[in-house]
């Protein structure tokens, strides 16, 4: 690597040629303020505040944009840059409605931080033109407050730059610049996926998702209603952050406990119906393989996913899988197998999941969803891990100090298998090893498929099954989703099988995951901590690394299933989709 030496601070440093100024600094481990850098999604030197003096130089420079040049002099936070940086928050607080108090993103806000750390103590040091107010809770995932928002444009960068779907942009200019969609349409009018990447990408409370923790409150209060609840396989991974925990800790005992501490009636682990839908997923591609179904295969987990695949590749609605995720098949299975088991009507059961995904408020109110009969949906609620979180806190339960507990039965085994589908790669890995060995008829002497492992866009393998060749690929991020279809259609690529995740990573860089600050999440692998969890957890921790070994599945159909791909498990855990369009 080519190397360039430059002094920041008075101090000589050598950094990789073609940095820039930002990059240089956090390379020397010196911190410079962003507040509309995202890296790699958001690098417009918009909000002014990474401003640094250059020797030479006529005014400061943005750091984020400004390339470092051998020889180059650096000053990082003299009182002159201090000056800008606060009289620039300042600025930005001029436009900002300051309502913090009752805002979701108090004492969790980027801005209320910067502020706090350059002095800014006169909110109204200038009084700008606020824009018209305008609250758009047109989805069944969003909010969109205009009167919080500060035009760093991370939210644009993320839809456009990240997800490629670009949905919403800056319209109009000067004061009467805001954030909208083309031709101010409702966000529900347009091709949005759901998949909340905006949302973790605003550093403000200008995006939240929908709180549906208020409706869970009140069910846990009615005595009429049995509350059930189950926690996404990723959760145990990310809800840790929320009380203080470091990126990539497990507290999955101490998360059971504090949901117990709650009052629900059953906490259940959402591992398990991922294993009952690697059983009916496997089956379902090993079916169209021998019977010349539709290839390839496409995984259905993703709600996101599925939504985008409707509208930018609706000829492609065919090749997914009919399978509902695992947050409908549990709410699907409880709602008839249980409430059959334990006599229960199914209309008095309020079903919540405990999940990492936005889009999943989209999908509990799809068409296809209620196994046990119209008007009662699969999934009443799908709170993400923020709000469980909020739940926690509201609570007073001390997250740090509780014991570990356990999942209740009948539903507390999961096995790895189940696990693994938090991260990008999981849910084909899972599959993989179920099929082979009914492709086989034997044990696997290795579980692990390293080759659809890892945060990579786009992960292509090739697997010698017997007289079988599986051609599998994986990506996350609907961007490289979109990329990878294109190479399918145009006959580049031929696969038989694709896994895809709406988000990044997976699960674990959900839109409903812990907030983190734009000064984390540019300096920290937080899908590769995260995801760590997972394959740990199926590794190290769980006794079955297999969906098919899992003894509550084949309980499951024995007593009431019959087999995968049945007619009963069609009627209750498949579904259909909408060719959208644009």
């Amino acid at each position: 690597m080519d190397m360039i030496n430059v002094k920041i601070n008075g101090n000589e440093y050598s950094v990789p040629k073609g940095s820039t100024i930002l990059d240089a600094a956090r390379a020397a481990n010196i911190d410079i303020p962003t507040l509309c850098y995202l890296k790699g999604i958001n690098e417009i030197g918009a909000c002014r505040l990474c401003l640094v003096e250059v020797k030479g130089a006529r005014g400061l420079m943005a750091a984020c944009v400004t390339p470092a040049n051998d020889g180059m002099e650096i000053f990082t936070n003299t009182p002159k840059i201090q000056k800008n940086r606060k009289t620039n928050l300042e600025l930005v607080l001029s436009t900002h409605k300051r309502k913090c108090l009752s805002c979701i993103r108090s004492q969790d806000c980027e801005l209320q931080k910067l502020c706090r750390d350059y002095g800014v103590d006169d909110e109204e040091h200038f009084e700008g033109k606020y824009p018209e107010p305008t609250h758009d809770e047109s989805t069944a995932f969003l909010v969109r407050d205009n009167e919080k928002c500060i035009l760093c444009r991370r939210c644009v960068g993320a839809c456009q730059n990240m997800q490629g779907i670009g949905v919403i942009s800056a319209n109009n200019r000067g004061f009467d610049t805001h954030i909208a969609s083309a031709f101010e349409l409702p966000l529900a009018s347009t091709s949005c996926v759901s998949c909340g990447q905006c949302i973790v990408a605003c550093p403000v409370g200008a995006l939240h998702e929908k709180d549906d923790t208020e409706k869970v409150w009140d069910a846990l209060s009615d005595p009429t209603k049995h509350v059930a609840i189950c926690t996404a396989p990723s959760i145990r991974a990310t809800i840790g952050e929320c009380f203080g925990f470091e990126p990539g800790v497990d507290t999955e005992g101490k998360m059971v406990s504090a949901i117990k501490a709650l009052g629900f009636d059953g906490v259940y682990d959402m591992n398990l119906t991922a294993d009952l839908t690697i059983m009916e997923e496997a089956t379902e591609f090993l079916d169209r393989v021998k019977n010349g179904g539709k290839l390839p295969l496409i995984t259905s987990c993703s709600p996101g996913w599925i939504k985008f695949c409707e509208h930018y590749f609706p000829e492609f609605t065919d090749n997914l899988s009919t399978c509902k995720s695992p947050q409908q098949m549990f709410g699907a299975m409880y709602k008839t197998y249980y409430a059959k088991k334990m006599g229960i009507d199914p209309a008095d059961i309020v079903f919540v999941s405990a999940i990492p995904c936005t889009a999943k408020k989209f999908e509990v109110r799809r068409p296809g969803q209620s196994a046990a009969g119209d008007g009662i949906f699969d999934v009443d609620y799908a709170i993400t891990t923020r709000e469980l979180a909020r739940m926690i806190k509201k609570a007073g339960v001390d997250y740090k100090n509780m014991p570990d507990g356990t999942f209740d039965k009948p539903f507390d085994i999961g096995s790895g298998a189940g696990a693994i589908f938090g991260a990008t790669g999981g849910v084909m890995e899972a599959a993989l090893r179920t099929a082979a060995e009914v492709i086989l008829g034997k044990k696997l002497e290795k579980l692990d498929f390293d080759d659809v492992r890892g945060t990579a866009p786009i992960k292509t393998a090739a697997y010698k099954l017997g007289d079988m060749e599986v051609r599998v690929a994986v990506a996350s991020g609907t961007k490289n989703a979109a990329e990878l279809l294109n190479k399918v259609k145009s006959g580049e690529l031929k696969v038989d099988f694709i896994e895809i995740m709406a988000c990044p990573g997976g699960c674990v860089n959900g839109g409903g995951q812990p907030l983190q600050p734009a000064s984390v999440r540019n300096n920290v692998d937080l899908k590769s901590l995260r995801a760590s969890v997972l394959y740990k957890a199926d590794s190290e921790k769980l006794e079955f690394r297999k969906s098919h070994e899992n003894p509550i599945i084949k309980k499951v159909y024995e007593e009431f299933l019959g087999e995968p791909n049945s007619h009963k498990a069609h009627e209750l855990l498949h579904t259909h989709y909408i060719k959208r369009g644009l």
